[in-house]
């Protein structure tokens, strides 16, 4: 009997008593520049976290989060190696810039700490590999949090697509992005390495890219594209002068294609999701509306809509979910969108996708 599980293709779901842990997971945080950390910051006491320290060398940012979260500046230390070293975390998540997602992982992994970066995994596919061996040796869980892993749309979709509902999957389109960084207001710190080909490891195509390249990768059940074809502009160079901020992205499989619409050129921020099957097309249209349409003759067909409610404990937040995995209560599938392999897959995506806008050619990969 096929086990269908409906958040992240979970082969094994462990019961969980998710508010009774026996201690919360000590959690240390690299970094505070990347501003997905007021998540984490904001975050509701559960019980099953608790920050241990935060690493962050620029003390006015620290205090001016402080200020706001209501957090002492005792936890806040000049290092990621002092924290560690004073407050022996069990994980850390990092909310530095991509580029620094390797270092967080050569200081935590042979000291046996867990790390849950943000999306994506890392600046480049040198930076990646040196990444996933080291959590590879050591033993530790490596995750990416990508914020659409936690919509019941996408999870529901995937469901739906499973059991057949449009018949067998042809097309897939992800849309993701919003103005662009300058234009939504972010931070100066978080702006000023953001737009930074080196610090990012690019624009546009690696910071919305990888979302469709992730959600791809875990709908084809971790199979990898054939070829991918990549088309990148810069339409604002008075606001992103050193990076792309619009990216196309086609992955070729050999019974789909996919097309990622990266950008920060949208009027409206947004993250959603068609996918096509032979008899209709299912519609994930932000974090809770979701539809469904089935063909009916050429042009016309029926619609249902739905508004559906946040998944359930700890499926619907990266913090509840890591120390769910660190814990045990939570044993992930190889391709879970959380999960290492599916993002070092996002990784040869993104590196291919960069390779051919480069090149103005289709770069074929192996499968």
């Amino acid at each position: 009997m096929k086990k269908k599980i409906a958040i992240c293709s979970f082969l094994i779901l462990i019961p969980l008593l998710a508010h009774s842990q026996e201690r919360p997971v000590r959690i240390g945080i690299a970094g505070l520049t990347h501003t997905h950390v007021h998540w984490l910051l904001g975050r509701e006491d559960l019980g099953d976290v608790e920050i241990a320290g935060i690493a962050e060398p620029n003390r006015e940012l620290a205090q001016r989060y402080a200020k706001q979260h209501g957090f002492s500046m005792d936890l806040v230390y000049n290092s990621l190696e002092e924290m560690i070293a004073a407050t022996k975390p069990e994980a850390v998540v990092a909310f530095g810039t991509i580029f620094q997602h390797l270092e967080v992982v050569e200081a935590c992994a042979p000291k046996g700490i867990h790390v849950m970066v943000e999306k994506p995994l890392a600046v480049n596919m040198e930076h990646a590999l040196r990444m996933q061996s080291l959590a590879k040796e050591h033993n530790i869980h490596l995750l990416t949090n990508y914020e659409t892993t936690w919509y019941p749309t996408n999870q529901e979709a995937k469901k739906l697509l499973d059991e057949g509902t449009v018949g067998d999957l042809h097309k897939i389109i992800v849309r993701d992005g919003h103005r662009g960084p300058k234009k939504i207001g972010v931070n100066e710190e978080f702006l000023e390495w953001l737009t930074d080909p080196v610090q990012n490891g690019g624009g546009a195509l690696m910071d919305f890219g990888c979302y469709g390249a992730n959600l791809a990768t875990w709908i084809q059940e971790g199979k990898k594209p054939l070829r991918v074809t990549a088309v990148t502009r810069q339409l604002q160079p008075e606001n992103n002068p050193l990076v792309e901020d619009e990216a196309n992205i086609i992955l070729d499989y050999e019974d789909a294609t996919v097309l990622i619409q990266a950008s920060w050129n949208w009027p409206i921020g947004r993250k959603d999701m068609e996918l096509y099957g032979l008899t209709g097309v299912i519609y994930s249209d932000n974090r809770n509306d979701l539809r469904v349409r089935q063909a009916e003759g050429y042009d016309n067909y029926s619609e249902e809509a739905h508004k559906l409610q946040e998944l359930s404990y700890p499926y619907n937040d990266p913090f509840a979910y890591f120390a769910a995995v660190i814990r045990g209560q939570i044993i992930p599938a190889e391709n879970d969108l959380s999960s290492l392999e599916n993002n070092m897959t996002v990784m040869e995506i993104l590196d291919a996708a960069r390779r051919s806008a480069e090149k103005g050619k289709t770069v074929n990969l192996n499968p």
